[in-house]
């Protein structure tokens, strides 16, 4: 099969597009015949070799942590899915990825891929759809009524922070850069900032702030001032921690998102239901994969873009 891998950490020149053996699924494991990946930035810090301590890959490594395929082959023991299903799925870190025609997977982090979207198109929801879940409802606890204020919601983890909070009753802050403020209001946040020309007023008090901007440390820490006592700042740019006001009981939690399938269960069935859109800004062949890593390296990425497998 054709596959994307790096055999030594270095630039985005390092991927190489060849040919490899395909692989087998052990006992628990299927093999799906991937429809797409999606490129996220730990892709890059990964084959950059930045994250040799928490996400220890064997080289050669094939990166794509987002899988959305058919199921080709069960390995022993596996019964929850069938040869033929179509699935979606977060997968292990430091195991080898989906930039490939095929992979294996563990069975219990798939999920039904959603039958309203193109196959293809579903690799853009697990990674960055559970990022938002998580972050609003395993950390902030946000329930309906509250006020949350999302830095970076134009990004792709963005995108879906807004349109779950909104649909979970929040009134919805976005903060923003100006390419992508219709696309935040459209996905339906109540206010957008376009941070180029303007600051988030401090009044009246948010419940939630999330944090998907790599911002500078003083800034995060601003966002403190604009959280209610007892709130919550949820934090994924986990280079830098999330700060705490101890005075005000304001918790800073820094996330580190996991494969949770049950929750992406849920991500299919609000897409199924209209109640949340996939967005993709690019699709590129899978033989283009160095260039999209180039193209993350220099900030020039117009949004989530996915990775097709096969023509």
């Amino acid at each position: 099969m054709k596959a994307v891998r790096f055999h030594e950490y270095g630039d985005p020149g390092v991927l190489r597009y060849e040919d490899v053996e395909r692989p087998e699924p052990g006992a628990g494991q299927v093999l799906i015949r991937v429809a797409a990946t999606s490129f996220n930035g730990v892709d890059g810090n990964i084959r950059g070799g930045f994250m040799q301590g928490p996400i220890p890959v064997t080289l050669p490594h094939t990166p794509g942590i987002d899988v959305s395929g058919t199921v080709a082959a069960l390995g022993e023991g596996v019964d929850a899915v069938q040869v033929g299903d179509r699935v979606v799925g977060f997968l292990p870190m430091a195991a080898d990825g989906a930039a490939a025609e095929y992979v294996v997977a563990p069975a219990e982090i798939l999920a039904p891929a959603p039958t309203s979207a193109p196959l293809a198109d579903a690799a853009a929801l697990p990674t960055v759809g559970l990022t938002a879940w998580q972050a609003l409802f395993d950390h902030a606890k946000l329930t309906a009524g509250q006020r949350v204020l999302i830095n970076g919601a134009g990004g792709a983890v963005g995108g879906y922070a807004v349109q779950l909070a909104k649909n979970a009753g929040a009134y919805v802050i976005a903060i923003a850069g100006p390419s992508a403020v219709n696309r935040v209001k459209a996905a339906g946040a109540d206010e957008v900032i376009d941070y180029t020309t303007a600051a988030p007023a401090a009044t009246p008090a948010v419940d939630v702030a999330l944090n998907l901007a790599p911002i500078e440390p003083a800034q995060l820490a601003a966002l403190l001032n604009l959280i209610r006592a007892g709130g919550v700042l949820v934090n994924t740019t986990v280079w830098m921690p999330a700060p705490t006001d101890e005075q005000r009981g304001v918790r800073g939690i820094d996330l580190f998102v996991r494969s949770d399938a049950a929750q992406l269960s849920r991500l299919v069935a609000l897409v199924d239901s209209g109640e949340l859109r996939i967005d993709v800004a690019q699709r590129v062949p899978l033989a283009d994969l160095p260039a999209v890593h180039a193209q993350a390296a220099t900030g020039a990425l117009p949004g989530k873009t996915v990775i097709l497998a096969t023509a």
